[in-house]
């Protein structure tokens, strides 16, 4: 499996998951979430994601497995990312893609105009 079919079945899969979740709030909250609410759920995971890494570091105590905690909040936060895209009709396959050519692009021609000219550097 190439990587953007690998990246297309995980943003499929995230969206069938969406829609579950759709089911519910309709249910619980007669609507489902708005784009703001959306936003504030993957904002409270990238939050606590900090707080996991300082689990990890040791530097912060928290109940349970932090590196399986950590795992499942990346893995999420990836999963809204999915989401967001989803719902701003944002081609995210496209977008990650053209993203990376033009950072790689940019750091190649940096590294080429800062590579030292001694070569016992």
């Amino acid at each position: 499996m190439t990587e953007s079919a690998s990246l297309r079945s995980a943003r499929d899969e995230a969206l069938y998951v969406r829609r579950l979740y759709e089911i519910l709030e309709q249910r619980f909250n007669g609507r489902p979430w708005s784009l703001h609410e959306l936003m504030l759920g993957f904002s409270n995971d990238v939050g606590y994601i900090g707080r996991l890494l300082l689990a990890h570091d040791g530097t912060w105590a928290i109940d349970g497995d932090s590196e399986a905690e950590l795992k499942h909040k990346l893995a999420e936060s990836l999963w809204w990312v999915f989401v967001l895209a989803d719902k701003l009709d944002i081609d995210i396959d496209t977008a990650f893609t053209d993203t990376m050519t033009r950072i790689r692009a940019g750091l190649n021609e940096t590294i080429a105009r800062t590579q030292p000219t001694d070569p016992s550097r």
